[in-house]
């Protein structure tokens, strides 16, 4: 047994269960203890996520490591079976960044200043439950790309349903109740259908050890078997990526939900979904990816072409991101339906890319938010380049690397996923494929206007009179997208950049660059698992 896979779950749980002793209140006399707890314990699990990347064996990134496979239900010979390689490990440490920053966020910096945890109500109710419920999230979030039983990863898969539909429900905007809801009963839909896929696999095959499974690639199932249970898994799946026509619960999410939720829900949540493609769905069913590859490429060149031309139509900043990853998403999907080296690896390097740009523009997105009061476009009044210098460079750097600036990280997921369209694998249509590859390209074209046309109406033009309402006027500390009742101030008296977002800020934009100017990184990571999942020579 390797205790470090263990630690890395045990540490956010033991966090949030220390949290339910009677000894917590909700009060200033509490309030910087609290901060210490929340921050102390998403920087252990930080840390030993960075310590797994540093001990990790990257000349052997096929074989799984640290593994950990422990009695489960021995009467049902399940298994608590924990591991990593080159596909989890990226995405096991950008759930521990991710959830680290999300608590410097909150934590770091005066108690009523914007986006901090113990501000004045009714932005800063229940901070003990909130630090609770993200813990908690965390673990559901590591333990998806960590386990290697099919159940254990339903378990964990659907662990992070209640506390992001609490993160919404109590800590979102306005419509927050609704948009919970949504997202609550279509993820519990989708899990339903996905937890009859895993269990036709199990009859099937005997056994849900998930590395044997992709060993075996399909033995044990016959064509239609394997088609069946692709469709159910995939459609459960897809619920969580999100792919079009099933997406309609995200954009509400998003919306409504606080920073921290939009940020964790975009930045994590959504790669929960596209990893079971390639750890579930590609190697242990791959007759049935085969047969359904081309209607997947299909469904992501729609919501490629869908998400951009809805964002073209949004006036709440919230919104567009949500619909941009709609688009973002696309892409990934296309990469896996291509069923290449290429176009996984793409995909893969995508859910990297997309994870951490689009952390950054929810972040910036909710410091707007704080400062404004609103995030409806026209509200804003333009001119952030000069009333907020380093705030609108922030918001710019992050739009420009969702676009697919070569050099930034967004890039390379985008062109590898079109590239395998370009030639896609044996058995597959090339002609159709070149028309998902056009679909693709012109979906580029999109995203880059959407993104230019917001820059141009947000941070550029002389700045004009408009609602400045402080964070009091943000119900539920983030959410929400109308202006508010506030004094017309033109700009005056907000500011910039404050300290402790550029500490949150600044990893991300160091790694969208690092990503970027060097691929490899990434890249010689999960291309050699690639290769195996696959069965290429």
């Amino acid at each position: 047994m390797n205790w470090v896979l263990i630690a890395l779950l045990g540490v956010p749980l033991a966090g949030a269960a220390v949290l339910l002793a009677p000894f917590w209140r909700d009060d200033a006399a509490r309030g910087r203890l609290l901060r210490i707890h929340a921050l102390t314990v998403s920087g252990i699990t930080f840390a030993l996520a960075v310590a797994l990347a540093a001990g990790f064996d990257y000349g052997d990134a096929t074989r799984m490591q640290f593994s950990t496979n422990l009695a489960w239900v021995p009467g049902l010979d399940l298994r608590f079976h924990l591991g990593m390689d080159g596909i989890s490990l990226p995405l096991v440490v950008l759930t521990a960044l991710l959830s680290f920053l999300c608590s410097v966020y909150l934590c770091w910096g005066s108690a009523d200043g914007p986006g901090q945890l113990l501000r004045p109500k009714p932005g800063g109710n229940r901070p003990r439950a909130l630090v609770f419920t993200l813990l908690v999230l965390e673990v559901g979030m590591i333990g998806t790309f960590l386990a290697l039983d099919l159940l254990l990863f339903f378990v964990f898969f659907e662990a992070v349903l209640i506390p992001m539909y609490f993160v919404i429900a109590i800590w979102g905007g306005r419509g927050r109740r609704a948009a919970a809801g949504k997202f609550i009963l279509y993820t519990l839909l989708g899990s339903v259908v996905l937890l009859l896929g895993l269990l036709l696999i199990w009859a099937q095959t005997g056994t849900l050890d998930m590395a044997a499974l992709a060993r075996a690639r399909g033995a044990g199932m016959s064509p239609t078997i394997q088609i069946l249970a692709f469709v159910a898994v995939g459609i459960g799946l897809a619920v969580k990526t999100p792919m079009w026509p099933l997406h309609t619960w995200l954009p509400a999410a998003h919306t409504e939900a606080p920073t921290v939720g939009s940020v964790l829900l975009a930045g994590v949540l959504l790669k929960m979904g596209t990893y079971g493609f390639a750890r579930i769905a590609i190697p242990i069913l791959p007759g049935g990816a085969s047969a359904v590859a081309p209607w997947l490429g299909a469904f992501a060149v729609i919501g490629i072409i869908y998400g951009s031309l809805a964002c073209l139509a949004q006036r709440d900043l919230k919104r567009m991101i949500a619909y941009s990853s709609i688009g973002h998403m696309g892409f990934v999907l296309l990469g896996f339906a291509t069923l290449t080296p290429v176009g996984v690896n793409g995909a893969l390097f995508g859910n990297v890319a997309h994870g951490l740009i689009t952390a950054l523009l929810f972040f910036v997105a909710g410091a707007i938010k704080d400062r404004y009061g609103t995030t409806d476009m026209p509200s804003l009044g333009g001119g952030m380049l000069t009333r907020l210098p380093h705030l609108g460079s922030v918001l710019t750097f992050a739009c420009v690397a969702s676009l697919g600036l070569p050099g930034l990280a967004g890039f390379w997921g985008e062109m590898l996923a079109l590239l395998g369209a370009f030639d896609p694998a044996t058995g597959l249509s090339r002609p159709l494929y070149l028309v998902f590859m056009a679909a693709g390209g012109l979906g580029t074209v999109l995203t880059a206007a959407y993104f230019l046309l917001m820059l141009s109406r947000v941070t550029h033009g002389r700045p004009t009179e408009t609602i400045h309402a402080p964070v009091l006027a943000a119900v539920g500390g983030g959410g929400g997208s109308r202006p508010r009742p506030a004094a017309r101030t033109g700009g005056a008296g907000m500011r910039d950049a404050i300290g402790y977002e550029l500490v949150t800020w600044v990893p991300l934009i160091a790694l969208i660059l690092l990503f970027g100017l060097w691929p490899k990184t990434l890249l010689l990571v999960t291309d050699p698992v690639v290769q195996s999942l696959l069965g290429a020579p």
